[in-house]
């Protein structure tokens, strides 16, 4: 029996700016006490107005060029309802259907690189731009859970690939390559340990004969 993997994968990186995407509080909240970095606009009080950082946007387009995305005219930020804890409005502002960035690429492996030595071209659909969320935790055998809201607000660049690749390797080696063009760049630290790179991971198996013809969806995971 012979599988077929498939994987795409949603990178979101937090940009190194001073403020968060739509207030003045420090952006960089690692080692502070939960709570300290928030205000009334970043916590959602009714009455306040969101203003746009305006490096956080020019940031997000210079990553784009650095990965050979186009880069639209014109762009708009949109609302993702959702309502859970770490959440402090109710929604978060993010981009939909008109991102900053589209249709870019990476070349992952290469000459001198033994897993992926005849390299490979991984498309990326878009970089969109959005707000974090607060922090939850969730201590060892407690039944309650802790919300730290001094991340929500932190500026994400979101980087979505097409489902180009198929095996950890090319998903590793990928990860290493952005990782490493947003820190040349300098718009990001891009230290995964910290929080500040985090990927959510598509995964589709299919299974196939001996020639490679797939014979079935055997899951989504």
């Amino acid at each position: 029996m012979k599988f077929k993997t498939t994987i795409g994968l949603e990178v979101h990186t937090q940009l190194d700016t001073k403020s968060k995407m739509f207030c003045g509080c420090a952006n960089h909240v690692e080692g502070a006490e939960p709570n300290t970095h928030v205000c009334e606009i970043c916590m959602g009080h009714p009455g306040t107005l969101p203003v746009a950082n305006k490096q956080a946007i020019e940031w997000t387009v210079l990553a784009g060029l650095a990965l050979n995305c186009t880069i639209p005219e014109f762009s708009k930020f949109d609302r993702k309802n959702y309502f859970y804890p770490d959440l402090p409005k109710g929604y978060q502002i993010s981009q939909y259907d008109l991102p900053f960035c589209k249709n870019g690429w990476v070349e992952v492996g290469g000459e001198g690189v033994k897993e992926l030595p005849e390299g490979k071209k991984v498309r990326i659909q878009r970089i969109h731009l959005e707000e974090d969320a607060a922090k939850s935790a969730h201590p060892a055998g407690a039944d309650y859970s802790l919300i730290d809201y001094s991340r929500a607000g932190t500026p994400l660049a979101e980087i979505v690939s097409e489902p180009d690749m198929s095996s950890p390797v090319e998903a590793r080696l990928y990860m290493q390559q952005l990782q490493q063009v947003l820190r040349y760049v300098g718009v990001s630290r891009a230290d995964m340990e910290k929080g500040h790179m985090r990927c959510d991971a598509n995964i589709s198996v299919q299974e196939i004969d001996d020639a490679g013809k797939e014979l079935r969806t055997s899951g989504i995971v």
